[in-house]
């Protein structure tokens, strides 16, 4: 760490994009992009709020208020907020500690001295002496953010790898004085290249500013861990055109419902869907019809409790022949009553199959949307909708990420059910046997004491190949 580095007191402005940069990018691969994950990232590595509060910054405010009430990501943010202080202003500290005898709480120029009280009403104490070296206060830092950072993994979604985003967090070899001067010269030497010139564990390159968007920052940080990020469905979003046209057709209706063909409309992705729509808009939709068969998704069944507070009709229908869905039928009834009866003068549909243009041919006063997927639409449907003037989009714009709620639930409840199914056993009738079969007399304490000390803890274990066998604690 060079004492003669140029620094920034921490409380001049630090460079950051500026909005002519932004709009330049809009235009690039990273439009369309979601801003969850950056934010999260530029919150626990300390970067200012008026950052956050900047129409025209990547970073969302809402995500740094809602962060900022959680103890275990604010705890991250400060720590980090004092390694990057101390790291950019090094030399002007030092100095002022060897030659003045200075103390960190003596130099509010250069350190966040908020920063350091809070951690101390947690009970984390930075400063742990008056006579330590600067070095050793970004070692113990390190430390503490290394011990910290595991708790802030469930602010992530399970699809994005936990080990490349806590890499951004922990110095190389961070403990030691020469593992902290090799970062410090690395960061000095490239400030301007890392985010907001806030410390992060980064190879620095002309990328740009990292924490633009949700999509290049994935991007990029799969790069650098060697790898690739694939699913770019999870971190983009549908563009405003697509948004703005499903708001309008829901503000010029009277009474909107969603219909849903649950053979040909994929649960995950109209989550996403509806997650991602203005939440004040998406609540005039007065229903939403599940029109479900037996051969259909499971997580139909979980739809209600993701489905944004809408009411839900559940329709299961059953198969007179096996080999023959009759949910197109039920389903054109089902809209032709909404109709006639209900007074729904406009219907969302979601599905994939052409077997509804005759049903939207026919009720030629009713007003139609249909959301489709790119893999299960061919090119007739699209055509025929655009020559009646029918807007359709692509439930597969919208940004999956936020749908893993109801992924892991139906995952959860799937692996219960077959489970349930194929796992039948009851230990007092197993114990029964056991004590038949080896003819061992024991007393009740004694019978008790085995329960416990060898039955109760006993655990699945899992072997490479997957197959699973029950294992006695305590042999």
């Amino acid at each position: 760490m060079d004492e003669t580095t140029n620094t920034t007191p921490i409380g001049e402005n630090i460079d950051s994009p500026g909005e002519e940069e932004i709009q330049q990018a809009t235009v690039t691969s990273w439009k369309n992009s979601t801003y969850e994950i950056i934010s999260k990232v530029a919150y626990l590595i300390g970067v200012r709020k008026q950052i956050f509060e900047k129409e025209h910054e990547p970073p969302r405010l809402e995500i740094y208020e809602e962060l900022d009430k959680q103890t275990n990501a604010k705890i991250v943010r400060e720590l980090c907020r004092l390694r990057a202080a101390i790291e950019r202003n090094f030399g002007h500290i030092n100095k002022k500690i060897q030659y003045e005898y200075r103390t960190l709480m003596t130099l509010p120029e250069y350190i966040p001295l908020d920063a350091i009280q809070y951690l101390s009403g947690e009970g984390i104490s930075v400063i742990k002496s008056k006579n330590r070296l600067l070095v050793d206060t970004i070692i113990e830092l390190n430390r503490l953010i290394c011990d910290r950072i595991n708790n802030c993994r469930d602010l992530f979604p399970i699809w994005l790898d936990w080990q490349y985003v806590r890499d951004l967090f922990v110095m190389p070899d961070g403990l030691s004085v020469d593992g902290t001067k090799k970062a410090a010269d690395l960061y000095h030497a490239n400030k301007m290249k890392y985010p907001y010139q806030m410390y992060v564990n980064w190879i620095p390159d002309d990328s740009g500013n990292i924490l633009f968007s949700d999509k290049k920052f994935v991007t990029l940080l799969y790069k650098q861990h060697g790898d690739e990020f694939a699913d770019i469905s999870k971190v983009s979003d549908a563009g405003s055109i697509i948004k703005n046209n499903i708001y309008e057709f829901i503000n010029d209706s009277n009474k909107t419902v969603i219909v849903v063909d649950c053979e040909n409309s994929d649960p995950y992705k109209l989550i996403a869907t509806l997650n991602n729509l203005d939440r004040e808009t998406v609540s005039k939709i007065s229903k939403i019809f599940l029109y479900n068969d037996i051969h259909a998704s499971s997580a139909w069944k979980l739809f209600e409790s993701y489905a944004k507070n809408i009411e839900v009709e559940h329709i299961m229908i059953e198969r007179v022949k096996e080999n023959k869905s009759l949910v197109d039928i039920k389903l054109s009834t089902g809209v032709c009553r909404e109709f006639y009866k209900n007074d729904v003068d406009s219907f969302i549909i979601a599905s994939s199959d052409s077997d509804y243009w005759g049903l939207i041919d026919s009720l030629e006063d009713a007003r139609f949307l249909v959301m489709v997927e790119y893999d299960k639409c061919g090119p007739d449907i699209k055509n025929a909708l655009i020559g009646r003037g029918i807007f359709y989009c692509y439930i597969d714009d919208f940004c999956t990420g936020n749908s893993n709620d109801i992924k892991m639930a139906a995952l959860i409840t799937e692996t219960k059910r077959y489970l349930a199914e194929r796992i039948q056993l009851n230990v007092q009738v197993m114990l029964d046997e056991v004590y038949r079969v080896t003819r061992v007399t024991m007393s009740e304490a004694e019978c008790q004491q085995f329960y416990n000390k060898y039955i109760k803890p006993m655990h699945l274990v899992i072997a490479e190949n997957g197959d699973v066998s029950v294992e006695l604690r305590g042999r």
